[in-house]
């Protein structure tokens, strides 16, 4: 064989999953570059479809449609499901109506419904009405679902028995029909109606005698959840059960689909990178592509929330105007507004976070609120009664005296108190009222204690003074 015609071998060991996913992105924009094509499959060969799918994304656009022509018809349906929204909706654009058909066709219609929810309208009917019949009207009941509920959570490829099937017979529906199910390890049991009446696994299937009956050995306990249940319910309940997949009813208890671990697992990092964006106060969006965004669009989502707290802020001033008079007459209090509105904030910060962190794990139900509640606020009592001891000795010696030693001390004590019970209470009441509690994030927080912070140290500042006054003392 002539050198030049050679194929290179990848230098990687070839053991699927072993591969750096930056190092086979490098090799295959240097062999597509080169136009060396029967190199890309070698690569790609050992590679698994989840890391390819990585490696594609990282490709400049133009190779992007390139590499994915090289994969396997079976090998590109399944690293297809793994790409990013927008490099699929890139393909899409760069590749043939009848590949695109090809592909779309053959995606589990979980995976086919996530992607038509990032496509445009007019592309979405366009690619439903060329389904075949079956798929489009499984896709069209997908759809039919809310938003973030297990119905468009869902797959309904799944495997479902009857009670009178003998293990024997239940195993060759498994043989059958596992080629075209999500999973085979969870097999459920419905009655003539598609009633949901038992549950076995894979294993005691296997485990069965021929002839027993599926009814003698499925579990009758079944846990269930309805369409209409709420996404991060969904993946509370897996969570709880330690289950693969977890079956999906209708209103009249009839089996419709399934969720599976891999999609609870989606939601659990898309509600985790919303709740991290409503702590820090960030305008929620399409979070996948942040760091995608143009800069118009990053500064349009931080601005609404920052543009909220400086008008929050603004109270702090007009807090700070309305009591001039006493900072005029002691001008060292200003010095020390810093320190108590921060540790406020910080207090107030540390509650909420977690609050919000045990409302999501559930912890705070088990425990109570008021409870929950009443903890916080003693935690925030002591955490300004432990700080008193090095804070008022300082506060007293840069004061020369006890007026501000005492002032910094009292207003310490009462802001930690009402930041750590503000901390607590707001987001559990946002969480009573049926909003999302991470809307009490720590920026809100923290500008509120701001405000209360200051009006409570000014008014403290101002009674002392006035005490102290009575009695003929010195300001100081």
């Amino acid at each position: 064989m002539n050198e030049a015609n050679r194929v290179p071998i990848p230098s990687q060991t070839p053991v699927a999953g072993a591969y750096l996913v930056d190092e086979v992105a490098n090799e295959l924009e240097s062999m597509l570059a080169s136009g060396n094509y029967d190199a890309v499959k070698l690569l790609l060969q050992p590679v698994q479809p989840v890391d390819i799918a990585e490696a594609i994304g990282s490709l400049p656009l133009i190779l992007q449609a390139l590499a994915f022509r090289l994969l396997s018809k079976d090998e590109a349906i399944e690293v297809y499901e793994y790409l990013d929204a927008a490099v699929q909706q890139s393909l899409l654009d760069r590749l043939r109506s009848s590949e695109v058909l090809e592909i779309v066709e053959e995606m589990s219609p979980d995976d086919r419904v996530r992607l038509f929810d990032e496509l445009p309208a007019k592309v979405v009917r366009r690619l439903i009405a060329e389904l075949s019949p079956a798929e489009r009207r499984v896709t069209a009941q997908l759809l039919g679902y809310e938003q973030e509920t297990a119905g468009r959570l869902m797959t309904t490829e799944f495997i479902d028995l009857k009670e009178f099937h003998s293990a024997a017979q239940a195993l060759s529906i498994v043989r059958r029909r596992a080629p075209d199910t999500e999973t085979i390890y969870s097999l459920y049991v419905t009655d003539r109606e598609r009633h949901l009446t038992g549950i076995l696994s894979l294993r005691d299937l296997v485990t069965a005698e021929p002839d027993a009956l599926i009814g003698d050995v499925m579990t009758r306990d079944v846990v269930s959840i309805r369409t209409d249940t709420d996404q991060e319910e969904v993946a509370r309940a897996i969570q709880r059960y330690d289950f693969l997949a977890l079956p999906v009813v209708d209103l009249e208890q009839r089996l419709v689909g399934i969720v599976t671990v891999d999609d609870v697992i989606d939601v659990i990092e898309q509600e985790a990178t919303r709740d991290l964006y409503a702590a820090g106060a960030v305008q929620a969006g399409d979070e996948d592509d942040y760091f995608q965004s143009n800069l118009f669009v990053v500064a349009r989502r931080r601005v609404v929330w920052l543009s909220v707290l400086v008008f929050a802020n603004g109270f702090t001033t007009q807090v700070i105007a309305m009591n001039d008079a006493v900072l005029k007459q002691v001008v060292l209090l200003a010095a020390f507004i810093p320190l108590l509105i921060g540790t406020g904030g910080n207090v107030g910060a540390q509650s909420s976070t977690v609050v919000i962190r045990g409302l999501s794990t559930q912890s705070i139900q088990a425990m109570g609120r008021l409870k929950a509640v009443f903890r916080e606020t003693m935690a925030g009592a002591l955490l300004g009664l432990l700080m008193l001891l090095f804070v008022v000795p300082f506060a007293w010696w840069r004061g020369e005296g006890p007026l501000v030693g005492a002032a910094v001390g009292i207003s310490l004590m009462a802001i930690t108190t009402l930041a750590a019970t503000a901390g607590a209470a707001l987001p559990l009441m946002f969480d009573r009222m049926g909003l999302d509690p991470a809307l009490m994030s720590a920026p809100f927080i923290t500008t509120a204690t701001d405000v209360a912070g200051v009006l409570i140290y000014l008014r403290t500042a101002s009674w002392l003074l006035t005490q102290i006054d009575g009695v003929g003392g010195s300001a100081l």
